[in-house]
């Protein structure tokens, strides 16, 4: 496994082609409603980490949150700053290290932003930079595939079409990871990229939150906070307190 995939591919335009489509309203709809069962005060402070272009950030920020967006992607952070305002802020940024200490009452975690690291204890490493930087009451929301569900419906090969450029996918678990293969030709030049994001499973978190000192308050199965059932939910989401 290439060790900095994930920096290739999050960098590149063709990740925000392929995954462009994914749906804003079920974001904006599912933060909505993670946000009211959560009750943050008003102009809470919160860290989203693994932002991306900043999307589920400034949702944050629009119901009325200080947030920081954090990502390892210098593209997708330079896109994400023409959004910042006096209460939104975004710095590229690794979160397996802490950035700002004891400062957050939550942090969020969003659709499948995590997982990505060939050594496992990185895992734990996350765990304890997010623990090091939330208040003595902070909450940590992590929302993450349902690997149980996800290899079960597994579909090996697919393509899609999207602004001229047809990308093949190919899907495999390989060495306890979901490897995807990215395969696309575009203005005469092939490209070939690879995705891995690990299998962990709810008794796989469960050994990392509680070795990091969180606890369980809920765990939710999908973007409407419907209860999790491992074999047919769509989402694993844990909302861990400190």
């Amino acid at each position: 496994m290439d060790l900095q995939w994930f920096v290739k591919w999050f960098n590149s335009p063709y990740y925000h082609i392929l995954y462009k489509n994914r749906s804003l309203t079920e974001a904006e709809d599912f933060i909505k409603k993670i946000t009211n069962y959560l009750q943050l005060s008003k102009h809470a402070k919160l860290l989203d980490l693994a932002c991306g272009k900043g999307r589920h950030a400034i949702t944050l920020n629009k119901l009325g949150f200080d947030v920081l967006g954090i990502d390892l992607s210098e593209e997708s952070i330079k896109h994400a700053k023409q959004f910042e305002n006096e209460y939104l802020k975004f710095e590229k940024h690794d979160m397996r290290e802490v950035y700002h200490p004891n400062e957050f009452d939550a942090v969020f975690n969003l659709f499948t932003s995590f997982g990505y690291f060939e050594e496992y204890k990185d895992n734990f490493k996350v765990f304890e930079a997010v623990k090091q930087q939330i208040k003595s009451q902070g909450i940590f929301v992590l929302d993450y595939l349902n690997a149980e569900k996800v290899v079960s419906k597994m579909i090996p090969y697919e393509e899609k079409l999207i602004d001229g450029i047809l990308f093949k996918i190919t899907k495999s678990v390989e060495n306890g990871f979901i490897k995807k293969e990215i395969d696309f030709t575009d203005k005469g030049e092939i490209f070939h990229f690879e995705e891995f994001v690990r299998l962990i499973y709810f008794n796989d978190f469960k050994k990392i939150y509680e070795t990091e000192g969180f606890v369980l308050d809920k765990v939710f199965g999908n973007y409407n906070l419907d209860a999790y059932d491992e074999q047919t939910s769509d989402r694993l989401i844990l909302v861990l307190n400190k």
